[in-house]
């Protein structure tokens, strides 16, 4: 098994030797599938993408509760995870949509922070849920624009494994972490077995066809696949986050365990 940060890089869609490079590729990537992303989203996971982003926030439901917790939501794209965190806040209000009803408590609470660095992504966010209070942020997940110890709650779910450094990327979140605050980061992983052979297939063939025929970028839904085959399995990703200084790290697997759930704490 992998320990050493340094052997796990992060996202290449082209085998780019850069950091800088990888980054700006990804961004490109993204600003171009924009238009039909929550339409594939929902297509190539068999609408499973809206149980696991309810599931991930109600992990949270403790902390995203208390009315005074900060929470920041990475690599939000269209925001529909950041928008399952803040029905479970006090004083929601969310518009009607496909993937999210209309809710409201009684106690004022902090907005939630959606950041991304694809400008086409968040444009669709704020369209979608303008009724809502979420601060909508473009910027960089590898040098976030806060200072250290600013939010109770980091979340991600489906973008952490297109940044271009994960151990950076979790030292980031450590910094800007406080005090017992908690990660979660929900990611594809390639399962093991037959699941894994099943998967492989989907992947590999399925997904690239139809998600390349809607979208008109095939070269888009061929690294897809290829970023979930190059993140870490759940041990190296375990390891990791007990590097950059987490404790209390788990996995939850999903559906097989072809999606799931890492936790941890900031000491």
């Amino acid at each position: 098994m992998t320990t050493k940060t340094e052997a796990i890089l992060g996202a290449r869609p082209a085998a780019e030797l850069e950091e800088s490079t990888a980054a700006a590729h990804v961004r490109e990537i993204f600003d171009s599938i924009a238009p039909s992303y929550d339409l594939l989203n929902h297509l190539l996971s068999m609408g499973l993408d809206r149980h696991w982003w309810r599931r991930t926030a109600r992990a949270f439901k403790s902390t995203l509760t208390h009315p005074n917790a900060r929470v920041l939501d990475l690599c939000c794209g269209t925001g529909d995870m950041t928008v399952a965190l803040q029905r479970l806040r006090p004083s929601t209000t969310v518009a009607s949509c496909s993937s999210c009803t209309t809710t409201s408590n009684n106690a004022a609470a902090h907005p939630i922070t959606g950041v991304d660095f694809s400008a086409e992504m968040l444009s669709r966010a704020r369209t979608k849920y303008a009724a809502t209070n979420i601060l909508w942020v473009e910027a960089d997940a590898m040098h976030l624009p806060y200072p250290d110890a600013s939010f109770d709650l980091v979340t991600s779910a489906f973008g952490f494994r297109n940044l271009t450094n994960y151990p950076a990327a979790l030292a980031e979140i450590h910094r800007v972490l406080r005090p017992n605050g908690q990660i979660g980061i929900l990611e594809c992983n390639h399962p093991d077995g037959l699941s894994g052979a099943l998967y492989n297939l989907y992947f590999k063939h399925v997904l690239p066809v139809i998600g390349g025929a809607i979208s008109g970028d095939r070269a888009a839904y061929r690294y897809l696949p290829a970023s979930v085959a190059r993140f870490p399995r759940p041990p190296q990703m375990l390891a990791l986050l007990r590097e950059a200084g987490f404790v209390h790290e788990t996995w939850d697997g999903y559906l097989l365990r072809a999606a799931g759930l890492y936790r941890a704490v900031k000491t």
